[in-house]
């Protein structure tokens, strides 16, 4: 049987719009059972008090459990590969930090490539790191400090959380840009770099805000500068790196991510909800509270900061040649 042309091509554009029809409904019925947030480190630490934050504030707006799953291994890389095989449905996603954009260039072999293969969903919190030094070195200043180790060539010891840490790449990136001779002390994990600053036992160590207020409200370690372009809210005193070596930035940054070929619809709502969580006085302060400040915006906008950063920290990790442990 022939149709009339004007009944197939009705017929035609009505079985056109069923995909799309389709893919609003799942939007809108999203999520209809539990969802998990991968986190790429263990339990207790900053990044997974920041999962479980978010995973709160969507399972009250959205009606099923986030479940916080961690996946530690191999800087980042165990969990992110988990999203990556994870079906792109909305039902797996990841909680994205600094680290997934240094391994891009710090591990040769991986087997997936992050800006390809997780979509970007949202940004979420943007954390200054502080540079520490030992009471016992003289300086008082970024300034001075810059002087003492050049009067000082190899005899300054900067610790570090770990070889291609962020806390890592901060110091790095001082080094190249002030072009300092410093030894890099790599431990495992910032625990015990902060032992060994305390002990005198190395100089100065770059880390993350919530690890050093602490110790600078009770003047056992002496802060110089906040890695973010804007001074700390948290440590409003302290002044920024920019000031004396200006282009200097090299905040910690997070957000959430999902494997590639998720629902752009999916997308978009999960996003709306995240910025809503970002714009809460309440969520607000308690990022504050792990020394960050929150950064809202679009699927794109988070798209280029991860490829931003990735770049920069790329570039980084080649000029100082740093390999994994």
């Amino acid at each position: 049987m022939t149709l009339p042309r004007r009944q197939f091509l009705r017929l035609a554009a009505g079985t056109a719009v069923l995909p799309a029809m389709s893919r609003i409904a799942s939007a809108q019925t999203y999520p209809s059972r539990p969802v998990r947030i991968i986190v790429g480190f263990a339990a207790g630490g900053g990044v997974d008090i920041l999962a479980r934050l978010i995973g709160q504030w969507l399972s009250e707006r959205l009606g099923q459990p986030f479940i916080v799953e961690n996946r530690p291994g191999a800087g980042t890389n165990i969990g992110t590969e988990a999203v990556v095989k994870a079906a792109p449905d909305g039902y797996t996603l990841l909680l994205v930090n600094s680290a997934n954009a240094i391994n891009a260039t710090l591990y040769g072999k991986l087997n997936f490539n992050f800006i390809r293969d997780i979509a970007p969903i949202a940004s979420m919190m943007r954390q200054p790191q502080v540079m520490l030094v030992n009471p016992s070195v003289p300086a008082k200043s970024v300034p001075a400090f810059i002087a003492y180790a050049r009067a000082n060539p190899s005899k300054v010891n900067m610790a570090s959380a770990g070889s291609g840490a962020p806390s890592h790449l901060a110091g790095e990136l001082f080094k190249i840009m002030t072009g300092l001779n410093i030894v890099d002390v790599p431990y495992r994990g910032v625990a015990p770099a902060l032992t060994d600053l305390l002990a005198g036992q190395v100089q100065v160590l770059f880390t993350s805000t919530g690890s050093a207020i602490e110790y600078i409200r009770s003047d056992r370690l002496r802060p110089l500068a906040v890695s973010t372009a804007m001074r700390s809210e948290a440590l409003p005193d302290i002044p920024t790196m920019g000031e004396f070596v200006p282009g200097y930035e090299a905040s910690q940054w997070y957000g959430v991510g999902a494997p590639r070929g998720t629902p752009a619809e999916v997308i978009d709502r999960l996003n709306k909800e995240i910025n809503a969580a970002l714009a809460d006085p309440k969520m607000k302060t308690r990022f504050a509270d792990l020394g960050g400040i929150a950064i809202a915006g679009s699927p794109a906008d988070f798209g280029k900061l991860i490829a931003d950063e990735t770049e920069k920290l790329g570039k980084v990790v080649r000029a100082a040649k740093i390999k994994p442990e």
